[in-house]
């Protein structure tokens, strides 16, 4: 048996997105033709849309469809702080969290090396919880040279949900517009763009069962949002590109059916990942679990503090890459952190950021739960993990004293 705990990397296809995917595959149209084939792909995409505003609480002209998170983050970033400078050149302030996904701190010193921004970045706590009086002081002393704050609903890594409403409470005084990326949030924490008073927000499609390569950006029909992408004049101009259909649709209908089943699959997963957690805690001693710890039991769902579906440990004494490839050979799948990091030898930003020494942060598995997950994955997890700690420590041991020895 594969026990497969990566979920936050990408969770398998729904049925019904495939099979609305492979329907519209089978179908010829451009979107942007005006013939009947294309009027016909042009009505899909639309009615996507409509699916995609209805799920996330956002108005149909608000979804500007993508090639998926990373775009949309690279859209929101550049797009806003060139727009904000169009409008206000002393805008020149880029406020993010010092634990953001690199989609997001990618995009931000891109352009401060190359379009004149500076880069605040904000402090979180130990528990990767972001740092509202630093977020505060800043706005205070520089509000009116902050172009835009882009504050991660939830993070990929440890799991940490945001206080969004806060950060959004704090920047409306200072008429500072807010962006979250929400691809780890959508189908297991309640995500509504309209209540949550944000002006951009980022989705993606395969970490709800849609397909790869298919994303959202949600944003705000007043905001100043410049190109980063130019062509066709597609999605209100603000990205060009030949629409694709058959992903549209069948992002949709997994965003719809993600956020329908979210309630029930939160309390599942919940009760999932403590099991995960408490049993972790009693067959390996030092294990730490990163992030904050779970709600106690019978707190009202508006009370978590992190992803229920996210379990994330260091393993003090163990090189995370060995703790990964002998469950992966034992039939346990996992990560070290995020995926879009994968291969790279450098320990996580997240968990430096949150106060771990390198040393510990190189020993980090995230597990991670989905849809499919069950107590069975768990079993399977718990069966291999004592014993593969136990190598990766004397393969550690055994590294330390041969350096030690030269």
């Amino acid at each position: 048996m594969t026990a497969y705990l990566d979920h936050a990397a990408t969770t398998p296809m729904r049925p019904a997105a495939i099979e609305a995917l492979t329907a519209e595959l089978a179908r010829t149209g451009n979107a942007s033709s005006l013939h009947a084939a294309g009027r016909a792909a042009r009505r899909t995409v639309e009615e996507a849309r409509e699916q995609l505003a209805a799920a996330l609480g956002a108005r149909p002209s608000e979804v500007v469809l993508t090639g998926g998170g990373t775009e949309a983050d690279n859209l929101a970033v550049k797009g806003m702080f060139w727009g904000r400078r169009a409008q206000d050149p002393s805008r020149r302030r880029i406020v993010v969290t010092a634990i953001e996904h690199h989609a997001v701190l990618d995009p931000a010193f891109w352009m401060a090396g190359h379009a004149g921004a500076e880069i605040v970045l904000l402090p979180v706590d130990s528990a990767g919880r972001v740092d509202l009086d630093a977020l505060a002081a800043e706005l205070e002393t520089s509000g009116d040279q902050v172009a835009f704050i882009s504050v991660m609903w939830a993070n990929n890594e440890v799991g940490t949900v945001s206080p969004i409403a806060d950060v959004v409470s704090l920047a409306r005084r200072h008429h500072v517009p807010v962006h979250a990326d929400a691809v780890q949030a959508i189908g297991q924490l309640p995500v509504d763009f309209a209540a949550s008073g944000l002006d951009a927000l980022t989705v993606s499609g395969h970490k709800v069962g849609g397909p790869h390569g298919t994303g959202a950006l949600l944003a705000r029909r007043e905001l100043a949002l410049t190109p980063v992408l130019h062509g066709g004049g597609q999605e209100r101009g603000v990205r060009s590109g030949t629409l694709d259909t058959p992903g549209a649709r069948s992002f949709a209908v997994a965003v719809d059916a993600a956020v329908r089943e979210q309630p029930e699959l939160a309390a599942r997963l919940t009760a999932l990942r403590d099991d995960l957690v408490a049993r972790v805690r009693a067959a390996v001693p030092g294990a730490l679990l990163r992030g904050p710890e779970p709600r106690a039991a019978g707190a009202p769902a508006a009370a978590a503090n992190r992803l229920p579906a996210n379990a994330h440990f260091t393993f003090p004494g163990c090189e995370g890459d060995s703790l990964l490839y002998l469950l992966d050979s034992a039939g346990v799948q996992c990560s070290t952190g995020s995926a879009c990091q994968a291969g790279v030898p450098q320990p996580s930003h997240v968990l430096l950021a949150m106060g771990v020494d390198e040393g510990d942060a190189r020993g980090a598995l995230r597990f991670s739960l989905g849809r499919t997950s069950t107590a069975a994955d768990v079993d399977a997890l718990l069966a291999v993990l004592p014993g593969v700690v136990d190598r990766a420590r004397s393969a550690g041991l055994s590294t330390l004293t041969a350096r030690s020895a030269r």
